[in-house]
């Protein structure tokens, strides 16, 4: 079967398949970078209380599940200083080459972290800090990446390009936590970010063998081009006036911020389902292999009816999901429920990623993603500050059930309050 007469048509075009194929490997190394970032954390503070005056009485939380929950924090400062910023740099500046800058800065900062590592200089704060400044460069690489595939894959084949985008990174998701796992086991969690240093080569190698040589957007509905405020707010203007563009984000980010289960998994591996750091690894896989399984179904299908409707089911299932793994002290179970996360997370990315593409202008494509970005991105880091908190007050299984029902409460919500979002169907079918 080839790309023109198969279902993925999108690998048809040079650029996307050089920047598909560098981008799996890359994703790979930051997704083991992720999981080894949160385990070197849980195991460094495992061990520790952190005592706070609450109510008038002195109370001891679990400085592990505080260290975690803090990470989100670290994270999501960053994003929220620079991802506006960033959008506007990928809608007035050549994407391609301000890729090529992003992912070096980032290669910079994991080799950074292996060697502190490697040399037994590494400290938590040091690990915060690197970790935020990973952040701060996906802050001007997240809007020029998603805003590029639209310049090198035509209308017709974005549906099949965000599926492809979005089964590549959980293909990542799942060979990147048990690689990692192997690695932090058997050899040392330095060997882990030593490896994701490296695997940014293969992203910088397929951008310089690109064709595509990117000018920025001409703006044709007299939106602000320029580095100033005016730029910033017709980005937002724009997102919040769009009302199917707006609905998603904020779906995006109550389910996200909510529903941080994966943020607790170093406690429920160790302390509910008695694993070891191989076990862990081996958790981690189960949502990314549900979402390989749903973005593979949604690759090979042309077309998908009532998207609004399966966009909100679909958030509702993972809410669900996350609750009932909240519950579960079975290993086979747990595994299960949270492979549907990541299968309902999958669905509902593939249609808000389309969507939010197809119906914002090029000239503002950047600046709309960036405002994303702050939902996307800042609701998982944020969701892991509250879940760590939670979680050190009440229990990991507690934290995890109470942001999965959370969850199916705000699905409603957003269902009542935008109509709009359950009638759409595609790009055409509904008057903005």
């Amino acid at each position: 079967m080839t790309f023109k007469s198969g279902r993925l048509v999108a690998l048809q075009h040079r650029d996307f398949r050089l920047l598909w194929g560098g981008r799996l490997l890359s994703t790979t190394g930051s997704q083991m970078q992720n999981i080894a970032v949160s385990w070197h954390i849980f195991a460094l503070l495992r061990d520790q209380t952190v005592s706070l005056s609450l109510f008038g009485q002195q109370v001891e939380l679990s400085a592990g599940a505080l260290g975690l929950g803090s990470l989100g924090l670290v994270r999501v400062i960053p994003i929220a200083i620079f991802a506006l910023l960033g959008g506007v740099l990928a809608d007035t500046r050549d994407r391609r080459t301000l890729l090529i800058w992003v992912q070096t800065a980032a290669a910079v900062f994991s080799a950074t972290l292996a060697i502190l590592t490697f040399t037994d200089l590494i400290t938590v704060p040091l690990i915060y800090l690197l970790s935020a400044a990973g952040a701060a460069a996906a802050a001007f690489d997240e809007p020029a990446r998603q805003s590029i595939v639209t310049n090198i894959v035509p209308r017709e084949h974005m549906t099949n390009a965000v599926s492809l985008n979005t089964l590549l990174w959980q293909i990542a998701t799942i060979v990147g936590p048990g690689l990692a796992g192997f690695l932090v086991g058997q050899f040392d969690v330095a060997v882990v970010y030593a490896v994701d240093a490296v695997s940014f080569a293969a992203v910088i190698v397929s951008l310089l063998l690109m064709r595509y040589r990117g000018k920025a957007a001409v703006s044709t509905q007299g939106y602000g081009q320029g580095y100033g405020w005016q730029a910033l707010v017709d980005g937002v203007r724009y997102t919040y006036r769009t009302k199917l563009i707006w609905s998603t984000m904020l779906l995006d980010f109550g389910a996200t911020f909510f529903a941080s289960a994966r943020t607790m998994l170093p406690i429920v591996a160790t302390e509910i389902l008695g694993l070891g750091v191989e076990g862990y690894g081996l958790l981690a896989t189960a949502q990314p292999v549900g979402a390989v399984v749903a973005g593979s179904i949604m690759a090979l299908r042309k077309d998908i009816k009532r998207q609004g409707v399966v966009l909100l089911v679909s958030i509702a299932v993972y809410g669900l999901a996350t609750a009932l793994f909240g519950m579960s002290t079975i290993f086979g179970l747990s595994y299960v429920l949270f492979g549907l996360t990541g299968a309902g997370d999958t669905v509902s990315t593939v249609i808000r990623g389309t969507l939010r593409q197809l119906l914002t202008p090029d000239e503002l494509r950047g600046r709309m993603t960036s405002v994303n970005m702050v939902f996307f991105m800042g609701g998982p880091q944020l969701g892991e500050l509250e879940a760590g908190l939670v979680a050190s007050l009440l229990g990991a299984p507690f934290a995890i059930v109470t942001g999965g029902l959370a969850t199916l409460l705000l699905t409603g919500m957003i269902a009542w309050r935008y109509p709009r979002l359950r009638q759409y169907e595609n790009v055409d079918s509904v008057a903005l």
